[in-house]
């Protein structure tokens, strides 16, 4: 489990920094829609993906334990989910819809990108051996 929470902070250190750049970006740029649904978007994913996290180390503990595995919490993402695209809907003006699902998906990039920064960092290792 200590991987997990290593790749979480991870995550989230890749997501702030994202998040400041979409901060500025609302701050310098006449975009302020594309800018603020990429700002929900983005973390509204990052607390997805830090509720996913906490589920997958709560079912581990319950598999190591033997006791009965609970859900790992899909409906309660989902509605996370669903709650931004409302906002996006209903408050057009000032969020950007497109914007908040690319936002949405940030989460899932940076897990990509981080798998194969990881995958080139332990091939690199493993050829030095």
């Amino acid at each position: 489990m200590q991987e997990l929470h290593q790749m979480l902070n991870r995550h989230r250190k890749y997501i702030f920094s994202l998040l400041a750049l979409y901060c500025i970006g609302w701050g310098v740029t006449e975009y302020k829609t594309i800018f603020l649904g990429l700002i929900l978007g983005t973390s509204i994913s990052l607390l997805n993906h830090w509720l996913m996290i906490k589920r997958i180390s709560r079912f581990g503990d319950a598999v190591v334990a033997g006791q009965r595995v609970r859900t790992l919490g899909t409906f309660s993402r989902m509605a996370w989910a669903v709650f931004a695209v409302i906002i996006a809907l209903e408050l057009p003006d000032h969020f950007h819809f497109i914007s908040v699902i690319l936002g949405l998906m940030t989460s899932y990039i940076v897990i990509m990108i981080d798998f194969i920064i990881q995958s080139l960092i332990k091939r690199k290792n493993g050829e030095e051996r």
